[in-house]
């Protein structure tokens, strides 16, 4: 057996590829709870995380599937969807500010991650992003959704924003 070996086992998130613990470090240290965003195929899920020593402390659940209670009747994993679902969070929140937390996904312009920071924006959850990192307007409401398929994503996309506005 070999003495003095200089190998350190990481932690087993860490080996998983589940945790950047560096950016976890730096994300706890501004003391601001996070908005944490995560995205599959079909849903983007967010919530408000606040730290704690037994462990971090989940607030605010919303996933675009709440939005089918709102009228919205298209697909919840597009652009418009994730937009609704962040104002929707951002109207359900306390919290005047946040720091974003995608975890292990990339920093990608213009997707669903960036169009949910853009909804908690604009509904008062003040989550810093550049302006260049934000889909352009037209995705937001769906007009590309439109071209391609004939539904008439934007008229449903304001109606559901009403709603969620009306609401809080």
């Amino acid at each position: 057996m070999a003495e003095n070996t200089n190998f350190k086992v990481q932690h087993k998130r860490r080996r998983n590829q589940q945790t950047d613990y560096k950016q976890r470090l730096e994300l706890l240290k501004s003391g601001k709870p996070r908005a944490v965003v995560r995205t599959s195929n079909k849903h983007t899920k967010m919530h408000l995380s606040f730290y704690q020593e037994e462990g971090d402390e989940n607030a605010y659940f919303t996933s675009t599937e709440e939005l089918e209670g709102y009228g919205w009747n298209h697909h919840t994993g597009n652009l418009p969807a994730a937009y609704l679902a962040g104002f929707l969070m951002g109207s359900r929140a306390e919290e005047d500010e946040a720091i974003l937390d995608i975890g292990l996904q990339e920093y990608k312009q213009g997707s669903r991650v960036f169009a949910a920071v853009k909804g908690m924006n604009d509904a008062g959850l003040e989550v810093p992003a550049g302006e260049e990192a934000f889909p352009e307007e037209e995705r937001i409401e769906g007009h590309h959704i439109e071209e391609m398929t004939g539904e008439n994503v934007p008229e449903n996309f304001e109606d559901v924003k009403e709603k969620i506005r009306g609401e809080n």
